[in-house]
């Protein structure tokens, strides 16, 4: 994949919304899911994998670097939007990347209309939000499980207790 391709798998909302209609329209089942994927790891590789078998196209939804700023901390993301948007759009299993700034996805979900909405194993599935809006729409809601002992936060601290020893 070239980097013109991976480009045009991120798009601004509006943009992708259109996309999505006429993939619905072609009988596509869309899946959804979001997160800040700040280090991608390979939890985060079969995670995608699984969720991306679940339909026809996958989706992606990244938090903007503001957001998260404001769910991570100050030194939070490690990796801008565009980087982190850029190294998901060149994954097989995803098909589009794009980026929201609000405190959760439920306005993103509601005018995306995703066909299936999915989160990681540390979400129940009665906590994921977007889940009244899309089984309203007839559509499913899966917690799906980790496949490995991956975290963010944990390669993060690994990094520091190796190169940056306290004292």
């Amino acid at each position: 994949m070239n980097a013109e391709t991976m480009e045009n798998r991120v798009m601004p909302v509006q943009r992708l919304r259109e996309q999505l209609l006429g993939l619905r329209q072609d009988g596509k089942k869309i899946v959804f899911t979001n997160g800040c994927f700040d280090i991608l790891h390979p939890g985060h590789v079969f995670y995608l994998e699984q969720a991306r078998a679940l339909g026809d196209v996958l989706v992606v939804a990244i938090n903007s670097d503001q957001s998260v700023h404001r769910l991570k901390g100050n030194d939070r993301p490690v990796h801008e939007q565009t980087v982190r948007a850029l190294m998901l759009s060149a994954l097989r299993s995803v098909d589009y990347v794009t980026v929201f700034d609000d405190p959760d996805p439920l306005k993103l979900i509601a005018l995306l209309e995703p066909d299936i909405l999915v989160k990681g194993g540390d979400w129940r599935r009665q906590d994921i939000v977007g889940r009244e809006l899309v089984e309203a729409r007839g559509g499913r809601v899966l917690s799906l499980p980790f496949v490995g002992n991956y975290s963010t936060s944990n390669i993060i601290a690994d990094i520091v207790s190796r190169f940056c020893p306290p004292g």
